[in-house]
């Protein structure tokens, strides 16, 4: 009985030992099939149509201390208009401006936004005011580009700064005609973005490309099953979503964008000239080319001398005179012999070894695109 005992703990063991090795040669095996370079999705598309709408007012800022609008008809004609809808009938002529400001009122509606919640208002100013400071924003309907009204604002102003004088001395800081109020506008509609009675949307990639977007919907496909996501062109990626609306499509979506792919781009050089910046991709391919590259240096000077006569001359004078030289050195720098296959990173550092600065190295690469030995675009910015 002891026998068996101590056998079936051997066999136990054994069996616990290949558990864990098939266990750790599947988590390896999972590790090795993870595309170098992936990235979630998110991070290189977007869901369409899920996005800030712009919002846009017209208001009045009022309590300034003679710091408004003092030459602008469209502030006084606004405080009559105001003035009539509260019963007070006025000649715009008879109005002073001076503690009153037209201002412009924008904001940024993000998606799925519900009424009652509070986003944050730019506020600037249309007339020649010369500061908000201390003012209070009236009630300010914000419309979208439908012409809806989606929030109001209204409320004191804070500027980020301050304007003192003193005879024909003065000092500021920041800006005083315009400022961001932080949750000054409440909603009143919820945002035109929603997922309800959609049977499917769009992913829309950052960068357009053709082997990316197949690479999503395959990703995708491998996730959710045949069929969910199909590559519509280089930009556009469609995905099914589920029948069940509400909880199961929010969970479907978030899984979606942490799905990781390895995106693809075209091999492409952009070169800034001001400051000898080069920044290429990884796919960048040259044929074989020769190269040599040297630098011509030409040096002027000029050196004055003086003539003098002659020790106990009696005749003669002493004369300054001047002479130029001019004197050439030619760096002299072997040819170098660059193979076909190799990288733009490896041809940089043969460069690199033969002592060619950074924008020499501009000019290089131009000379090497113009011969046809780059496989790749060079833009110049």
């Amino acid at each position: 009985m002891s026998r068996m005992t101590a056998h079936s703990q051997g066999t136990g063991g054994r069996s616990g030992s290949l558990a864990a090795l098939i266990a750790a040669t599947a988590a390896l095996a999972a590790l090795l099939a993870q595309p170098a370079g992936a990235v979630r999705i998110k991070d290189v598309a977007a869901w369409e149509g899920v996005r800030d709408n712009q919002l846009l007012g017209y208001g009045l800022v009022v309590g300034l201390t003679d710091t408004g609008d003092s030459d602008a008809d469209f502030t006084a004609q606004s405080i009559a208009a105001w003035l009539r809808r509260q019963g007070v009938n006025v000649d715009p002529d008879d109005l002073e401006t001076g503690n009153v400001a037209a201002v412009a009122v924008t904001a940024t509606l993000p998606p799925f936004a519900r009424p009652g919640q509070t986003i944050d208002i730019q506020i600037s100013s249309l007339g020649d005011a010369e500061s908000l400071y201390g003012g209070t924003l009236l009630q300010t309907p914000l419309e979208g580009a439908d012409g809806r009204i989606y929030a109001v604002a209204q409320g004191p102003i804070a500027l980020g700064g301050f304007e003192a004088s003193a005879g024909a001395s003065s000092v500021s800081r920041n800006h005083l005609t315009s400022a961001r109020v932080a949750n000054g506008a409440l909603l009143e509609r919820p945002s035109p973005v929603t997922l309800e009675g959609r049977d499917e949307i769009n992913l829309l990639l950052n960068n357009p490309d053709f082997t990316t977007a197949q690479r999503i919907a395959n990703a995708i496909n491998h996730f959710a099953g045949d069929g969910v996501a199909e590559a519509i062109d280089a930009m556009c990626v469609s995905v099914d979503l589920p029948a069940a609306e509400g909880d199961a499509q929010v969970n479907f979506l978030a899984e979606v964008e942490r799905i990781e792919v390895s995106p693809d781009s075209r091999a492409l050089i952009i070169l800034n000239e001001r400051t000898g910046t080069i920044i290429f991709t990884e796919d960048v391919r040259i044929s074989t080319f020769a190269i040599t590259h040297g630098n011509l240096t030409i040096t002027t000077t000029q050196q004055t001398f003086v003539s003098q006569p002659a020790p106990f001359s009696q005749t003669g004078e002493t004369v300054a005179y001047t002479e130029d030289s001019v004197t050439t050195e030619l760096e002299d720098r072997p040819m170098a012999v660059i193979h076909e296959g190799v990288t733009l990173s490896e041809l940089v550092n043969a460069l690199n070894a033969l002592g060619v600065s950074p924008r020499d190295l501009v000019a290089i690469l131009q000379a090497i695109e113009a011969a046809g030995a780059l496989q790749a675009d060079l833009e110049v910015i």
